[in-house]
């Protein structure tokens, strides 16, 4: 991994709420059953909520299709099974008591085929009554809170541009995102990335969790059910 990437992956940790990560920890420890062991989590990232989860006694194993992400979760947690992977292609010969797939990482799937892909890839994942929980982004999130979103931070060492625009289909938005990132010599380097995300009603996620014996549905990190204005709404499927 060049030093730049590895900068670029730390990058991502300094930007992110790490407070986040302890509210996805406590909405999965409120829904595992009590005999979870053993967690699959989807596009782990950098490896903070690998971290707390093992740290809250599970066994972990965490799949992500970024190789400089995936070097930072091995640094944080040698002891943990980290797999570079893509989730719409899920291979594991063993099976999980539970599959988190978190931080909207299921809205940059193209279509609601991708989806599918995912789910029955899960599905398969997962042991007898296993449960699969993820989050997305809300229609009302993408409709009508992204668009015009601008964030700007200015560090020391590295600077950070958000920029959010409608995208060209129903219920997506493009970010586009530019970092500059400070080198050893003094020189910043650019890298410039557009993530295109895209959501649909809840109707359309349930419809392609039929396979499931149930789902429920809830909303910004609570048990509470979804409201008109909701950003982001949470799955809880049981096999």
């Amino acid at each position: 991994m060049t030093e730049f990437y590895r900068t670029f992956a730390k990058v991502y940790d300094q930007i992110m709420d790490q407070s986040l990560y302890d509210e996805w920890l406590a909405f999965s420890l409120r829904h595992f059953s009590s005999d979870t062991r053993s967690i699959l989590e989807l596009a782990c990232g950098s490896g903070e909520l690998s971290l707390r989860m093992s740290q809250a006694g599970y066994k972990v194993t965490g799949l992500d299709i970024s190789q400089e992400m995936l070097s930072l979760a091995r640094e944080k947690l040698p002891e943990a099974t980290f797999v570079m992977g893509d989730m719409r292609k899920l291979r594991f010969k063993q099976q999980f008591d539970a599959v988190t797939c978190y931080s909207d990482s299921l809205c940059y799937l193209a279509d609601l085929d991708e989806l599918a892909q995912v789910f029955e890839g899960v599905y398969k994942a997962l042991k007898p009554r296993g449960i699969f929980i993820f989050d997305v982004h809300s229609t009302h999130q993408v409709d009508e809170i992204f668009p015009a979103y601008s964030y700007h931070e200015n560090e020391e060492d590295f600077a950070f541009l958000w920029d959010s625009y409608a995208g060209g289909q129903a219920h997506t938005v493009e970010h586009q995102l530019s970092f500059f990132i400070k080198q050893a010599d003094g020189r910043f380097t650019r890298k410039d990335e557009l993530h295109v995300e895209r959501t649909y009603p809840v109707s359309s996620y349930l419809a392609k969790l039929s396979a499931f014996a149930a789902v429920e549905v809830f909303a910004d990190f609570t048990d509470q059910s979804p409201e008109p204005e909701s950003a982001r709404w949470f799955f809880v499927c049981k096999k």
